[in-house]
């Protein structure tokens, strides 16, 4: 599948991952505040260019600072206060972005509606339309389901024309580059490749469900920078997982 940007064209619409732990910087969890502007300015920069941002936000800069109190607590529980995490997450992201000149809305999956809207579809269609920028909080609202999965079935739901996965590594490698010197980056890889080679690009329900919508998954280091705006005009950076 040729997608917009291997074709000379900025994506139109993208739904991008960011882990909770990419917010901490070099600080042990928490939010960095430097980190965070930083990775603001890279989401403004493409947004400039015309491109409608959805954003999919973990938890783990603040749930793993209190996940060894989980410890024997019942799964359900624990996952509900993961969720809560990406509340937390996605409220200073949206602040940062509106105190940098975008329209944020913060939209979760489960109700908490004196802090955030909650997630309607055709409510987020339309402020992606507007040009906001619509950070989807708390997962998908179950239990037992990760934010990548929530990344992928909003993915599919928005109609994004790919979900880009910011990570610490610039892409997926034959091995693990910090282990292998001789690990050699794949510009693109498909989705049974991916599998029979066991490279572990997202969790399986995630990955399953962008492989049944044709939903290509672009991997990259969000630490990189201009690497998303390069990502989005189609520039050889990170690893595009296609059909």
């Amino acid at each position: 599948m040729t997608s917009p940007a291997t074709s000379g064209k900025p994506y139109k619409r993208i739904l991008l991952k960011l882990s909770g732990e990419a917010l901490m910087g070099d600080d042990a969890f928490g939010i960095n505040r430097a980190t965070i502007v930083r990775m603001v300015e890279e989401i403004a920069e493409i947004t400039r260019m015309g491109v409608q941002v959805a954003v999919v936000i973990g938890g783990g800069n603040i749930f793993r600072g209190v996940a060894g109190g989980s410890v024997g607590m019942d799964r359900a529980t624990a996952d509900y206060m993961g969720m809560l995490a990406t509340v937390m997450n996605a409220l200073a992201l949206g602040d940062t972005m509106n105190k940098a000149g975008l329209t944020a809305r913060v939209m979760s999956a489960i109700a908490i509606e004196q802090i955030v809207e909650p997630y309607v579809r055709p409510k987020a269609l339309q402020y992606l339309e507007e040009g906001k920028v619509v950070i989807f909080a708390a997962g998908t609202g179950n239990p037992f389901f990760t934010t990548d999965t929530a990344a992928a079935l909003r993915g599919a739901e928005i109609g994004a024309e790919v979900v880009l996965k910011a990570t610490k590594v610039d892409g997926v490698y034959s091995a693990d580059p910090a282990k292998d010197p001789n690990a050699t980056r794949y510009a693109t890889i498909t989705f049974d490749e991916a599998i029979s080679r066991n490279l572990g690009v997202m969790d399986a329900a995630a990955f399953a469900l962008c492989r049944d919508q044709k939903l290509p998954i672009k991997v990259f280091s969000i630490f990189k920078h201009g690497a998303l705006k390069r990502v989005v005009e189609g520039s050889d950076e990170g690893t595009l997982v296609t059909v």
